[in-house]
């Protein structure tokens, strides 16, 4: 490491110390260089030197910085080590998984491989248009999955490999343009779906080698399928061979307690005011874009890292130095790690999970914001489950929280997401939150399909939920694919599919996401017909898309919306298409605008809404006569 180096190191800006520190496999020699400034003494063990702490031990830079350094040619790549750290407190001792190692034995087992990354890339063409495929005014919807529990082989857990081209065809399939996938960084229990990491700088193992993963997200480019990770900053487990009590001080987390250990998740939180910890993380993002080819990052728990009485009682919390409950050190970093990001790779994204009203996530930090492309929009999430779980007779008292999102839904850049978090630990399936017997549950589902794809904002859905799995997430096992072919849940993967088309050749459905111009009520307050109308329009004046949904299992005919335009309006989707398992209500192909001034325009639609339906509409010119209704 230069002086440079060390300095950036420091000063917690250094982005790329996955080049510097950990295990670099060069030349048939392993160097190796560890972060432990309470050390008296750091040495190699591993399977070359018979675990003998007194083979390879290393030295101390003279510098100062706390790391210590050291070459050996005896050992292989792919034999595992680990560092015994020996401190200068308390007599304690540890055998420690490498900080930056980026390969890892398979879990129970945690100790580092020697490793290297090399890979033939084939994915040019995707990496040369990806900022087209990623950027705010382009058609983004997200299909979340977790690779150990999408499919098996047998029982067995898919390699990334056989993973990459059963996934591909099935996104292809369903028309998403991305996966993220949930946490695949290293952690040792399986149970926590990778939120409690140790590995930072590595893929897990449990699905293949460092390569196999590459071959996993080169494949999807390849497809024309981005790839997003779900990345844990906001907290660690406390295992001992990973980061916690790392050189027998509180090293990457804080010693006190009310700021470094986390009530909810019984794990350890970083010192994002310490720069060796911050260059550490931003490393580790730009790790998985850099050598990975990532297309993105959503950031785990942003809201735990903001507030630093996050799930605490009063009084079991530091206030920062201006009294406050903000954490000034925890959203510098962020206003860091996103500047980094898009500083190296500015064709990429990082989306937020953030769940409260923090202000100005997806703005940028120049202008003080935390520098975020997206942000998760948990409050939609929240009000539009609310209220589809209502039996439909009582959400004429409750269409306000449909209505209610696009109060602030051009407050920040939105992503709708309909995650894993919502259909596990008792809260259900998607399909089963819906009232009402079988094919009310399925339409109900169809028209929420039908009405989040049309809202403002990128779509994000959790894997089985594209086909209406009934049974909850369980990450022991697989999704329930024998359901899937069934007619009911197979019309759900094509409104899936349909939507996703839809939203891809509409610009009104995907150009003005973020703005309000892209935006227009027609009728938000029908509450005795609980039906809301509204239009979507895309930037220079062109072709708006129109949006009715019926949240009642009647039938609304003759149902009057202005419009702006005369003209044949085309009906572009219907939920109750018999394609989908509906019962084929609907408006023969389209519908021509009647001359009659109606919610303020100067043309009006008569239309039939299907019971429990989300339809679509755009006009396009045809052989109808103004006052015509086609079909009739």
């Amino acid at each position: 490491m230069s002086d440079q180096d060390i300095y950036l190191f420091g000063e917690g800006t250094h982005a790329r110390l996955y080049d510097k520190l950990g295990c670099q496999w060069r030349d048939g020699a392993a160097e190796f260089a560890v972060w432990a400034p309470n050390a008296q003494a750091v040495s190699v063990i591993g399977e070359w030197n018979g675990w003998n702490a007194e083979a390879d031990r290393l030295t101390p830079r003279p510098d100062g910085s706390g790391i210590w350094e050291g070459r050996t040619t005896h050992a292989q790549r792919g034999q595992v080590y680990k560092y015994r750290v020996e401190s200068r407190h308390n007599g304690y001792r540890a055998d420690k998984a490498d900080p930056y190692g980026i390969y890892a034995e398979v879990a129970p087992n945690n100790g580092s491989r020697i490793w290297s990354l090399e890979y033939d890339w084939g994915d040019a063409d995707w990496m040369a248009q990806r900022a087209k495929r990623n950027a705010l005014d382009a058609p983004v919807s997200i299909y979340e999955m977790h690779a150990g529990s999408w499919k098996r082989t047998d029982g067995s857990l898919m390699n990334y490999r056989e993973l990459a081209h059963a996934l591909a065809d099935h996104v292809e399939a369903c028309g998403f343009t991305h996966v993220e996938l949930m946490p695949v960084t290293e952690h040792p229990f399986y149970g926590s779906w990778g939120y409690q990491t140790t590995g930072y700088f590595a893929a897990t193992s449990r699905y293949g080698t460092p390569q196999d993963l590459m071959y996993l997200v080169d494949h999807l480019h390849q497809c024309g399928i981005g790839v997003i990770l779900d990345w844990v900053p906001s907290h660690f487990p406390t295992d001992e061979h990973g980061l916690q009590y790392f050189d027998g001080i509180h090293l990457y987390e804080h010693a006190d307690p009310r700021q470094g250990f986390h009530p909810e998740w019984n794990s350890s939180i970083f010192n994002y005011g310490r720069g060796e910890v911050s260059s550490f993380l931003i490393s580790s993002a730009l790790f998985w874009l850099d050598k990975y080819h990532l297309d993105g990052l959503r950031v785990d728990a942003v809201a735990s890292m903001l507030y630093l009485d996050y799930a605490r009682k009063h009084g079991e919390w530091v206030p920062n130095r201006y009294g406050g409950r903000e954490n000034l050190e925890a959203i510098h970093f962020l206003q860091k790690l996103n500047e980094a990001v898009y500083r190296e790779h500015p064709d990429t994204l990082t989306i937020a999970e953030e769940s409260t009203a923090w202000p100005r996530v997806s703005r940028p930090a120049s202008t003080g914001g935390l520098g975020f492309e997206m942000k998760w929009n948990m409050g939609w999430m929240h009000d539009t489950l609310s209220f589809m779980q209502k039996d439909p007779l009582y959400r004429q008292y409750h269409l306000g929280q449909l209505t209610f999102s696009l109060v602030y839904a051009f407050n920040e850049n939105f992503v709708l997401p309909l995650s894993h978090d919502e259909v596990v630990y008792g809260k259900k399936s998607l399909i089963d939150k819906m009232p009402g017997d079988a094919w009310q549950q399925f339409a109900n589902l169809r028209a929420l399909y039908g009405l989040m794809w049309a809202h403002p904002g990128k779509k994000l859905l959790f894997m089985g939920s594209e086909f209406a799995q009934r049974r909850e997430w369980a990450h022991e096992g697989q999704l329930e694919w024998d359901q899937a072919a069934e007619p009911a849940h197979e019309g759900i993967r094509r409104t899936v599919a349909q939507l996703n088309r839809v939203m891809r050749e509409q610009p009104a459905l995907h150009e003005l996401d973020f703005t309000h111009e892209g935006f227009e009520w027609i009728e938000p307050n029908d509450a005795d017909n609980t039906v809301i109308s509204f239009l979507r329009k895309p930037r220079g004046g062109g072709a708006p898309v129109l949006v009715v949904c019926n949240f009642t299992p009647l039938p609304r005919e003759n149902y009057v919306v202005g419009v702006p335009q005369g003209g044949y309006w085309r009906e572009i989707f219907n939920s109750d298409a018999a394609e989908y398992g509906g019962a084929g209500w609907g408006n023969w192909g389209g519908r021509g605008a009647e001359p009659t001034p109606s919610h303020g325009r100067s043309h009006q639609l008569r239309l039939t809404l299907p019971p429990l339906s989300t339809v679509m509409f755009k006009p396009e010119p045809a052989p109808a006569v103004e006052g015509e209704v086609l079909g009739q």
